[in-house]
């Protein structure tokens, strides 16, 4: 098994994306921290891997775009385990609303989870981290293409590719690889509680949403020693989807 005994921090890991992954990395022999903000929803997912894989799981309440809690959370992981091999930046949220409608509040919100956040995250990693280490941001094909009303989460998922390449410029002299995956329409209450997606402004057809264990996978590849000499890398997880677009 690729992580054994590794200890990964899993953003956003109580629901979707997030818990596919970390049930991939406990299938994998990983310890979990489990970090999220909603702290009624993670005892049921450390409850999911400690089925099967009999994982171990910190559970973690934290608010991403808080950086005093992002450091206290990687705090809570070194007290416990004494490493950190892998953080997964996967939270993140949406504002739907036309680009007149938008205020600084709406833009500041959506910058604070989905950029600053992994941000945060980074800067723990490259401060606890020791050679081998790797950080696997959760961008979007938004980054690239988009649609109508959602501009500050396309923003932020474009910058987040950029955070990731000069991260990963700063992280190799360190031995620290930082990459990127790019999901597309992906199985999760996200996609379907989408207002663009509910209203048919955003039209997705079912053979080309994916799953969240889809997600999961090039996340793991990106994090294992089969991705040694891979730094700064966006990689799609889409189906397909933009070659279309």
């Amino acid at each position: 098994m690729r992580f054994t005994d590794k200890v990964v921090l899993v953003t956003g890991a109580a629901g979707g994306i997030g818990l596919a992954t970390a049930l991939r990395f406990a299938a994998e022999g990983a310890r979990l921290v489990l970090a999220d903000r909603d702290a009624a929803a993670l005892p049921a997912a450390a409850a999911a891997l400690r089925g099967p894989a009999q994982a171990e799981a910190l559970q973690v309440v934290c608010d991403v775009g808080v950086e005093q809690e992002v450091a206290a959370a990687v705090g809570q992981a070194m007290a416990r385990f004494g490493r950190l091999d892998v953080v997964v930046n996967n939270a993140g949220l949406m504002v739907f609303k036309p680009i007149v409608e938008l205020d600084a509040a709406d833009w500041l919100k959506v910058l604070q989870v989905d950029l600053l956040g992994a941000f945060f995250f980074i800067k723990q990693a490259f401060l606890h981290m020791e050679q081998g280490g790797a950080v696997v941001n959760v961008s979007s094909v938004h980054a690239l293409e988009t649609e109508v009303h959602v501009a500050p989460y396309a923003a932020a998922k474009a910058a987040l590719l950029s955070l990731t390449r000069s991260a990963a410029l700063e992280g190799g002299p360190k031995g620290i690889r930082v990459n990127a995956v790019l999901p597309g329409a992906i199985d999760t209450p996200m996609l379907w509680n989408n207002p663009q997606v509910q209203s048919g402004v955003e039209r997705i057809d079912q053979a080309e949403v994916g799953r969240p264990g889809d997600v999961a996978a090039a996340i793991a590849f990106l994090a294992s020693g089969e991705a040694a000499f891979v730094q700064g890398a966006s990689l799609l997880v889409d189906g397909g989807r933009l070659c279309q677009l």
